[in-house]
């Protein structure tokens, strides 16, 4: 059950949960804001937390409402597409359902009649088998490095995340997004949700871990953040 509080000009999504400590988020694209409470904790010291980080709120929600936003994909002739951080421009052609790309163009193959949808569904299963040849060998990399073990990764649309993991059951989700940036981005989200098996918050020691493995990982991570948001 959600409980919406109002704090100035600002609402926010309340969340009692059976946790230990208060998380609180700000999710693209509108800033919506959420905070996930322990049980335990009264409507009254969640507002005090809220009043407490109302600075922070505003001024993550300043950065999203400004981030630059990408218009919808329509799938149409010359619209442009990105692959692991190059851009090209789809060209329609009828045959039997393929993707293939180009030196600045990506060739979508579909039935003459297919409608904006199928093509969608086309290149979101392209990408996908693109994530899942790129993934496996960053997986293999990273369990000889830190000497642990998959058992199975997932991608997958995530509206808020690049990626998330369990350790419990040893598996990490990917956001099919990560397909249309840098390659260095993939392997920074892997290596950081790895990692969540040894170290499972963001603390000092998890950041050590990233320095020591990837010293270049603040400026990837800086990319992803300042990506630009998706309107559909």
């Amino acid at each position: 059950m959600i409980t919406v509080l109002d704090i100035g000009e600002v609402s926010v999504d309340v969340v009692f949960k059976d946790i230990k400590n208060v998380h609180l988020s700000v999710y693209p694209p509108t800033g919506r804001i959420r905070i996930s409470a322990p049980s335990r904790m009264t409507l009254d010291n969640v507002r005090l937390f809220a009043i407490s980080k109302l600075g922070w709120i505003k001024k993550q929600r300043g950065k999203l409402l400004s981030q630059e936003r990408e218009p919808a994909r329509e799938f149409l002739e010359r619209e442009s597409h990105y692959v692991w951080g190059r851009r090209y421009l789809l060209r329609l052609e009828v045959g039997n359902p393929a993707v293939e790309l180009g030196h600045r163009d990506m060739v979508l193959r579909a039935d003459g009649d297919s409608p904006p949808e199928r093509r969608r569904d086309l290149l979101e299963e392209w990408y996908r088998r693109e994530m899942r040849m790129a993934v496996a060998p960053l997986v293999r990399k990273w369990e000889s490095a830190l000497d642990i073990h998959v058992s199975r990764f997932f991608i997958q649309r995530m509206k808020t995340k690049w990626g998330s993991s369990n350790p419990v059951r040893r598996t990490i989700r990917l956001n099919l997004e990560l397909a249309k940036k840098p390659p260095e981005c993939l392997d920074y989200i892997v290596l950081h949700e790895m990692l969540h098996f040894i170290v499972p918050n963001h603390s000092t020691r998890f950041q050590a871990l990233l320095d020591e493995n990837q010293p270049g990982w603040r400026h990837l991570r800086q990319v992803l953040n300042e990506s630009p948001l998706l309107y559909n």
